[in-house]
């Protein structure tokens, strides 16, 4: 008998940083409990500032953050950048951006991947699962 719970977590923790409780709602709402039978249920932690955000990254945990690039004061993008900078090992990061033509900046910041807005949430979902899945293999 094999024991698989030293190699799967019960769970993974997402951050969704937005200013906007709507942008970050649509997220979760995108994403569900569980968006892939083969991916842990998802527990999410909502956050509206960047300190808060730079709070729960150093504390470790996370699997996977996603930043509203359109956040006000700090934005996304900025966040990202400063994170894959600071952070050793910084989990992967998915930015949504204003519009499909803003990718470039996602790459500017470092982030694995970008979803623009209007959220798609099929897409959305589709982006976070194959992040999520590098995660867990890597942590796995």
């Amino acid at each position: 008998m094999t024991d698989t719970t030293a190699s799967t977590p019960a769970s993974l923790r997402v951050l969704v940083y937005s200013d906007d409780i709507d942008t970050r709602q649509q997220v979760i709402l995108a994403l569900g409990r569980r968006p892939h039978p083969d991916l842990p249920e998802l527990e999410y932690v909502e956050v509206a500032t960047e300190p808060v955000v730079i709070q729960n990254m150093d504390a470790g945990g996370i699997a996977l953050a996603i930043l509203d690039g359109e956040a006000v004061p700090a934005g996304g993008m900025g966040i990202a950048k400063q994170l894959k900078d600071e952070i050793h090992a910084c989990p992967p990061i998915l930015v949504l951006t204003g519009r499909p033509q803003d990718a470039w900046l996602a790459t500017w910041s470092r982030a694995e991947a970008a979803v623009p807005h209007p959220l798609d949430p099929i897409h959305l979902a589709e982006v976070a699962v194959g992040l999520l899945r590098g995660n867990v293999a890597v942590t796995a």
